[in-house]
């Protein structure tokens, strides 16, 4: 499989916009032309600094010579791929799940179990099935590749592979590759040694597949490239000179402007060169703030050639992409392992994103903060009081907001949807909430079971109703009426939900942190 090949299937796929949400079937249905996509060069956001940026001591280091500059379109508008975190670069995606009339309840399609590793980490012990963020892709491969994959011994595929591939990586350290809808695998796994808690990136071009390890249970430790065509590694990066020593990769990459970019926990951004061989260094940015290099956990958010993300000392940082200098900086109150998500609103990029409670002590704030993406100015804050619960010396819960926060449409659009992990400072461990994205102001707040890690998904029917859903770190599901916040249905599934879901039509796909995934139907 080829990259031409690839980017040819991907090309004819390509719709307006930059990594725009995906419009309720009602408006797409009224679309009568479609858009050729702008390239990246011909929408370059300015090569400057904000004041703010002088807070931040950084150095870039070039490893290539060659030209930096991104080119070309974003390869992530096609429907029927998931290819990484929250589906685009934006990170604000809704994944166009769709149901007909008042859904009611969820059922169980399949479950599979994954490998459970015992082996002991001073970390503990991390099993199997998936954790945060963990969420599944999904590929909904055309004709053509699957001769490819079919004609292609290396690739490994079993008896089980069809036209739509789930693709998962595991805290027991393996990638699974699983037929979406039987649940079996439809290839063999891949081996990345490592527990795997962040959510892996397929390349939209070529057969290779992005495997960050998030614990050293075994050396060598950081962030892999796997070749699907051959079913094997092609090789494992890290940064012995990174101004942080931990080399986990938790951030789900993305390739924007014909590069790869994958921030790392040891504080570092990497911009890669990619080929069918892999990926080759071209330049790091790393960066310091009051003397401290945060690790990043986040993954990177895209706006044209600016690049956005969060780190655990609460710095929100923009980027720019061709350079990889700072552009702006701005403080948030504490660590932010969410993704920042992006979304464009009268023409102008806006950012949402929140931090935990954690270096604040307890109990402490969750700031959720709407920011202009361009210069990184407040647009408005939000702080919710929550606590950060000690079990024990070595073993705390962070409040705050973990997951990714969900934009509405549809019959919610101006709503912003967050899940909170209280921690006693409300009757409820967890709350589900409604915001909206004008003025910040708390629309309604849903009481949950238990607090929530798993970034909450949408689906909307035919009259454009947003229904959302979301699991609990008990394993409870929820189906929640997203204008009311009404819980329309709602059972125990697992041990524990910490990933986020990937939808695909009516159905999702999420892991547990036992050793179950579950592929679960709307109806």
């Amino acid at each position: 499989m080829t990259k031409n090949y690839l980017a040819a299937i991907i090309s004819a796929a390509l719709i307006t916009g930059c990594g725009r949400a995906s419009a309720p079937a009602e408006t797409q249905a009224q679309d009568d032309t479609v858009s050729a996509p702008v390239p990246v060069e011909q929408q370059y956001l300015p090569d400057t600094a904000y004041a703010s940026a002088t807070t931040v001591q950084f150095i870039v280091e070039r490893a290539d010579s060659t030209d930096g500059m991104l080119r070309g379109t974003d390869l992530y508008t096609d429907s029927s791929r998931v290819l990484g975190f929250r589906k685009n670069p934006w990170r604000n995606a809704d994944f166009a799940g769709r149901v007909t009339g008042t859904p009611t309840k969820i059922e169980v399609a399949w479950q599979f179990d994954t490998y459970m590793d015992n082996t002991p980490t001073r970390l503990g012990t991390w099993a199997g099935g998936s954790g945060w963020t963990g969420q599944p892709l999904f590929v909904h491969w055309t004709e053509e590749e699957q001769r490819h994959w079919r004609s292609t011994a290396s690739a490994m595929l079993t008896p089980e592979f069809s036209a739509q591939e789930i693709i998962l990586g595991s805290l027991c350290g393996r990638v699974y590759f699983l037929n979406f809808e039987t649940g079996k695998e439809s290839r063999q796994y891949l081996d990345a040694g490592n527990p795997i808690k962040g959510t892996v990136s397929l390349d939209p071009e070529l057969p290779l597949l992005y495997v960050g390890q998030g614990v050293p249970a075994r050396q060598p430790f950081g962030a892999q490239v796997f070749s699907l065509d051959q079913h094997r590694r092609l090789s494992l990066f890290n940064d012995p000179k990174a101004w942080r020593s931990w080399q986990a990769f938790d951030s789900s990459p993305i390739v924007a402007g014909g590069f790869l970019f994958w921030p790392g926990e040891n504080g570092s951004l990497y911009k890669f060169s990619r080929s069918p061989q892999g990926i080759t260094l071209h330049s790091t940015l790393r960066y310091r703030v009051n003397g401290a290099a945060p690790g990043i956990e986040s993954s990177l958010t895209v706006y044209r050639n600016y690049g956005f993300f969060a780190d655990n000392h609460g710095n929100v940082l923009a980027v720019n992409l061709n350079t990889m200098k700072p552009v702006w900086h701005y403080k948030n109150l504490d660590d932010t392992d969410g993704t920042i998500v992006c979304n464009e609103e009268g023409g102008t990029p806006y950012l949402y994103t929140a931090c935990e409670v954690d270096k604040q002590g307890d109990p402490g704030t969750c700031r959720l903060v709407k920011l202009n993406a361009l210069d990184g100015t407040e647009v408005w804050r939000q702080e919710i009081n929550c606590r950060r619960r000690r079990f024990s010396e070595k073993k705390t819960l962070d409040g705050g907001m973990y997951a990714t926060p969900l934009l509405g449409h549809g019959d919610c659009e101006g709503m912003l949807f967050a899940n909170i992990v209280r921690n006693g400072a409300a009757q409820a461990p967890g709350e589900f909430t409604a915001f909206s994205t004008k003025d910040g102001k708390m629309i309604y707040t849903t009481p949950l079971k238990q607090f929530v890690w798993t970034s909450p998904v949408a689906f909307y029917n035919e009259k454009n109703e947003l229904f959302v859903v979301s699991g609990d770190s008990s394993g409870n599901i929820y189906l929640i009426r997203g204008r009311t916040g009404e819980i329309i249905f709602t059972m125990p599934v697992a041990y524990n939900f910490e990933s986020s879901p990937c939808v695909v039509g009516n159905a999702l796909v999420v892991g547990s942190r036992t050793n179950g995934v579950y592929k679960l139907v709307v109806k």
